[in-house]
């Protein structure tokens, strides 16, 4: 099956969040979130290296709907819906359509860490990919030292299946890390 003839949903809510594909418009609110969350999350993200421009964020947010539409890479903003204000990024990445498998990432605004609302944006986006796109395998992968990420994997039952030792560089540093591999299996 092409993947690009696949239908599914590009918003859906949870108990406290919508989850949606990004949209025209919404640079402004991620780039308010990564600038107030620079120093969290220079610590583990690649494009958090360099304080990022409105235009940097404009261009990326572009390209994520266009992977989103070509099904490469499925990016979701999360907002709280009480309020609408942005609370992070998640997405299904390092997509296999041939299993399907998925890979969750996310990173959250600062100022909304610690409050549960990346669990459940992971819950959600780990049940999106069940019913709507069939997934078999969904993972979760983090540098070991981020205790913060591998507990949303610990919370939603993923199984630690290994960590692989020396397998990326720090993004900061440069030093070699290890990463921890989650997983949830879908029979």
């Amino acid at each position: 099956m092409n993947p690009l003839l696949l239908d599914f949903s590009t918003e859906f809510e949870t108990d406290k969040l919508l989850i949606r594909m990004p949209k025209p418009g919404d640079e402004y609110a991620v780039f308010e979130a990564v600038n107030e969350s620079h120093a969290d999350l220079k610590e583990w993200l690649i494009f958090a290296q360099k304080e990022q421009t409105l235009e940097d964020i404009t261009l990326d947010i572009r390209k994520a709907q266009i992977a989103f539409l070509n099904r490469e890479d499925l990016r979701f903003l999360v907002f709280l819906k009480e309020t609408g204000e942005l609370v992070g990024s998640s997405g299904l990445h390092r997509i296999d359509w041939s299993i399907p498998r998925f890979e969750i990432g996310y990173w959250i605004n600062s100022r909304f860490s610690g409050k549960g609302y990346m669990t459940e944006a992971a819950k959600g986006i780990t049940d999106f990919a069940i019913r709507e796109l069939n997934a078999r395998r969904i993972e979760i992968r983090c540098d070991s030292r981020n205790v913060k990420s591998q507990g949303v994997a610990e919370r939603l039952g993923f199984t630690l299946e290994g960590i692989l030792r020396q397998n990326g560089k720090c993004v900061k540093t440069g030093e070699l890390i290890d990463t921890c591999v989650y997983s949830q299996i879908i029979n």
